[in-house]
């Protein structure tokens, strides 16, 4: 074949065709991705999602106005307590110099040193305790208001969510009363916003789940390695948990950004011990610049988190009932065995509890209708006549009772 000018042409022009096609295909599959996407954002109703959203609305405004209140009633006993303490930190620190300047007996001056630096350290201890910055030249001011704004409302929220870190407290009759109120109505609406986007994210993720090679893109290239259902569960269960760890994280590195004095395992012990609803209280943060997106971040995180542990305890749940599944006739023929060792055995009753195994084995499988082979039944009702007659001689002749042990292999467990 030679190369001519028209050959040359032709090919050229059947690349160029071939080019066109290939963009055609990819843009055709760009193009039925973006579909699947938006018939999957489409499934989602607006009013359910406005629903969400409004519930979760009403708690916001709740835990505001609940801060709001607890401010009106709180701040004046802090503002008196943080100004008796200053006034006794300032009283004490005269009276210990004036002692000490003042002394003109030289020879009790260690004792009276000693006497009054004790006093004065115990009101140095307890203004330390209550905020107060032990600093003389800005007249002992406030490390952290307590109840702030921002403050209040994260109180509120740790109220709300039973977590109760215990570094605010309400000290006043009129706050303890409002925080009980507060609590027996926000409790429970908390509750119900939590299992409802607890429920929002399993949907979520169970959509994800039962569809994830339409909606990932390249999703369906990967290997079809044939789970079963309760493995798939059990793997979804452990993402789930991975998740929840990246979620950790994540909240881990936005509290780095204020909390300079934490390391990274300081913010995810805090972040864990916040979701599981532990509140220790022996970390928490102290910047009131970003506490609303802590509340929001802690809201959000609760409601992943119940719905983790709810689908972890399912899996257990039904590793339980498996296990439970396998104490059947022959458990309780076993425990029976064990019970009666050296006062005689009941051949009748270990015989029809045999006679209940062989008729579960024999039943049809789920896999399919076809029975067992006849043989095989005959074979195995043979077998078990036997240990039953050896069994049998052996407690007539009075010989000392032996182990028995009963095997009965089951491809379908």
């Amino acid at each position: 074949m030679t190369n001519s000018p028209e050959n040359g042409t032709v090919t050229s022009d059947l690349m160029e065709h071939f080019k066109k096609i290939d963009v055609k295909v990819v843009d055709q599959e760009q193009e039925a991705f973006t579909v699947r996407v938006v018939k999957f954002w489409k499934r989602l109703e607006i009013k359910t999602a406005l629903s969400h959203v409004g519930l979760l609305l009403s708690l916001a405004i709740y835990c505001g106005v609940g801060g709001v209140i607890f401010r009106e009633l709180e701040l004046p006993a802090e503002v008196a307590r943080i100004k008796g303490l200053r006034e006794s930190l300032v009283e004490q620190r005269e009276h210990f110099i004036y002692s000490i300047v003042n002394n003109t007996d030289v020879r009790n001056l260690d004792t009276l040193f000693s006497l009054e630096l004790e006093k004065y350290e115990k009101v140095v201890q307890d203004a330390a305790q209550g905020g107060i910055s032990i600093d003389v030249e800005n007249n002992f001011p406030v490390g952290s208001e307590k109840w702030s704004i921002l403050q209040a409302v994260f109180f509120a929220s740790t109220v709300l969510t039973t977590i109760g870190y215990g570094n605010i407290v309400p000290v006043t009759l009129w706050g303890r009363i409002f925080c009980i109120l507060f609590a027996l109505i926000g409790i429970p609406l908390t509750l119900s916003v939590i299992a409802d986007w607890g429920r929002l994210f399993a949907t979520a993720v169970s959509i994800l789940g039962k569809h994830w090679k339409s909606v990932i893109p390249f999703a369906r290239f990967c290997p079809d390695v044939g789970l079963k259902m309760s493995d798939k569960k059990w793997l979804y269960a452990v993402g789930a948990v991975c998740f929840l760890g990246v979620y950790l994280a994540a909240g881990t590195g936005l509290l780095l950004l204020w909390e300079e004095d934490w390391n990274f395992f300081d913010g995810y012990y805090f972040c864990f011990i916040t979701m599981t609803t532990i509140g220790f209280g022996d970390l928490v943060p102290s910047k009131p610049n970003y506490m609303l997106l802590c509340t929001l971040y802690i809201l959000v995180g609760l409601a992943l988190t119940s719905t983790i542990i709810e689908l972890v305890r399912r899996q257990y749940a039904q590793s339980w009932h498996k296990l439970q599944a396998l104490s059947g006739p022959l458990a309780e023929t076993l425990r029976r065995l064990g019970e009666s060792a050296g006062t005689g055995i009941d051949v009748t009753a270990l015989h029809n509890d045999l006679r209940r195994v062989l008729t579960v084995v024999s039943m049809p499988r789920r896999h399919g209708s076809k029975k067992n082979d006849p043989s095989e039944m005959a074979a195995l009702e043979a077998i078990t006549n036997a240990i039953l007659q050896d069994i049998k001689e052996k407690q007539e002749s009075k010989e000392p009772p032996k182990v028995v042990q009963i095997v009965i292999y089951e491809s379908s467990v």
